[in-house]
This record gives C-alpha cells, sequence and structure tokens, in this order.
C-alpha cells in the first residue's frame, strides 16, 4: 500500500503547511497498543474489558508496512520505546515520516525541569533527533500555559519542529494565545466523530489556522453496528469504518484511526478517492444528542486535572457546540 496522497501546497487545502512538511491527512494511533493506562477513563471505569496482549512494536511495524506515515504519540500511552523500535527497524526515512507526542497532566504540573525532560526522554525513546510536533495533552489550569512556554524554548533549542495542544476549547486556546507564545500551536487534537460533533469549535480553529485532528475518530467501534452508518456504507461498497473516516477527510480533518488488526489498518487507509453525498454528510452531521455534549463536558473536566492536585473549582466550562 502506497501513502496517503500528497496535501497540495495551496490556499484551498484543508491541510496548513508546518514549518517546510505538509501535515498528512492520516495517521495511525497508539494508544491502549500494548499498554493500557491505569488511569486511564475506561481503566478507572472498569469499561475495559481484558484484551489479550499485544507487542506494541510488531503492530506499529505494520501499520509502517501498510503505508502510514504519521504516528499519533504521548507520554500517557507509555509505549513509545515500543514505537521507536518499529520506527528504527522499518528503515523509512526519517523526512517521510511524520511524529507527533504530548506531554501529560502530571508533568506539566511539577514545571520546566520535568517538561524538559520528558521531551529528551520522549525523542530517546523514539529513537529520533526532533520531534516534528510537541502538544500539551490537556489544558490544565494554572500549568498549561507556562509549560507551554517551555515547549517553545525547545522549538529554539532545535529539539521541536512546531507545536500543538490537545483537548483545548476555545476559551483554553484565547487564554494561550493571550500569554503571547512564540510559537503559536498549529493543531488541537479533540475527539471528533459524528456522535461528537462540535462544528462551532472546529470552525473556531481551522478559521485560525490551526489544524484539527480527531482522536476517537471510529468511536471505538462502537457504532460499527449503526443501522444508518450500515446504510450509507451500503450505497458506496464500503464499511462503517470508512464511511467515518471518509467524513473527517471532507471536513479537512485529520483522521487517526487505531488497530491491531492488519486487515483493518488496511480497510481504515481506504477513505480516498470516493466521497460521500452532500445528503450523507448532512445525516451523519446530525448524529450528536444533547447527552453527548453533556458527557463530553463531563469528561472535559475530569481531563484536566487528572492525576494532578489542581481541585475541580479551577475547572471552567469550555464551548460544547
Amino acid at each position: 500500500m502506497s501513502s496517503p496522497p500528497p496535501i497540495p501546497s495551496t490556499a484551498t487545502s484543508p491541510y496548513t503547511m508546518l514549518n517546510t512538511s505538509p501535515h498528512p491527512p492520516l495517521g495511525f494511533g497508539t494508544y491502549k497498543i500494548g499498554y493500557l493506562p491505569p488511569t486511564s477513563a475506561s481503566a478507572l471505569s472498569g469499561s475495559s474489558p481484558p484484551r489479550p496482549p499485544v507487542d506494541c512494536t510488531e503492530v506499529v511495524s505494520l501499520a509502517l508496512k501498510n503505508g502510514y506515515r504519521f504516528i499519533d504519540c504521548a507520554e500517557f500511552y507509555n509505549n513509545e520505546d515500543k514505537v521507536g523500535q518499529a520506527i528504527k527497524d522499518s528503515g523509512i526515512n526519517r523526512d517521510e515520516l511524520f511524529i507527533v507526542s504530548k506531554i501529560w497532566t502530571t508533568t506539566l504540573s511539577l514545571g520546566r525541569t520535568s517538561i524538559k525532560s520528558q521531551v529528551l526522554k520522549c525523542l530517546k525513546d523514539l529513537c529520533i533527533s526532533k520531534i516534528d510536533v510537541m502538544m500539551i495533552h490537556w489544558p490544565v489550569p494554572g500549568y498549561h500555559i507556562p509549560g507551554y512556554h517551555v515547549l517553545c524554548e525547545c522549538v529554539d533549542e532545535g529539539l521541536i519542529g512546531g507545536l500543538g495542544v490537545s483537548n483545548y476549547g476555545i476559551e483554553d486556546y484565547n487564554d494561550l494565545m493571550s500569554s503571547e507564545p512564540k510559537y503559536p500551536p498549529m493543531i488541537n487534537q479533540i475527539e471528533i466523530n459524528p456522535f461528537l460533533y462540535r462544528p462551532k469549535t472546529i470552525k473556531y480553529f481551522q478559521d485560525k489556522g490551526v489544524v484539527m485532528q480527531s482522536y476517537r475518530s471510529l468511536r471505538d467501534g462502537k457504532e460499527f453496528g449503526n443501522e444508518d452508518l450500515i446504510q450509507i456504507g451500503e450505497k458506496y461498497g464500503r464499511s462503517v469504518a470508512q464511511v467515518l473516516g471518509r467524513w473527517l477527510i471532507q471536513k479537512g480533518i485529520v483522521y487517526i484511526p487505531k488497530t491491531t488488526s492488519e486487515a483493518r489498518m488496511v480497510e481504515n487507509f481506504d477513505v480516498f478517492g470516493w466521497e460521500l453525498s452532500e445528503e450523507d454528510m448532512e445525516v451523519l452531521d446530525g448524529m450528536t444528542t444533547e447527552e453527548a455534549r453533556g458527557k463530553f463536558l463531563d469528561g472535559y473536566r475530569v481531563g484536566c486535572i487528572r492525576g494532578t492536585e489542581v481541585g475541580e473549582e479551577m475547572v471552567r466550562d469550555v464551548t460544547v457546540g
């Protein structure tokens, strides 16, 4: 399988040029690949069933073999050394890869030394000398802005190519920008799928030139039996996963599927060269419920302070739509 089609460097392209490299439209997620963080939401709730262990290096190696060139990582995923081994073993030229990582809440709360140490650890684990984009994983009240400025220093030191944020609402972004960071965020990675679609937030960031990345692009497979999605897929001879991925691509949102199955890697990749109709896009746009928006806000409040000593009263609400 070949890599995704190159993104044209034109004003009409939905993908922003990050420094000298275009952002790939599709990536491979590594969350819970070979490791389940004990403080992840699913682990804490007991909703994540036991699964047979998988070798993260083998899984990422398969993704690279099947054309994936953007690998999404994070400190919290606790598997960057395994990802790094796959990158090293692949023999793929470094300039063909787009590697992203994120600084976790607890590291942010410990301050400058902890953040810089994590950047260096990330580079060592991933077997690279420079990471394409480093993100703040959650906007921890009182810590995410000074932490972001520490990452700006790492850009100046040549350790990081560009910066991004994750799980930021409009209000979080505006707070950060009011601090006048030397390098504004290029990316915001949030959950985006038809069951949690926040068009106002997405448009706000895209209008600012911030690339939107989607996690939980496939809703963790929980909607693969959805009759509406199945019917849409049947029109195009496509699976539900492909419908969900194509919906993101048509909106100019970076699609980051995650799987341990090689067959699904191939399936998830096949979202180019065909289009959903405007009518079907509108059906997908209308699947988000008020209950889902409320659950999002609850999860946001928890995520912003998870693992830290920051009190709940420090977390404010953000724009949900």
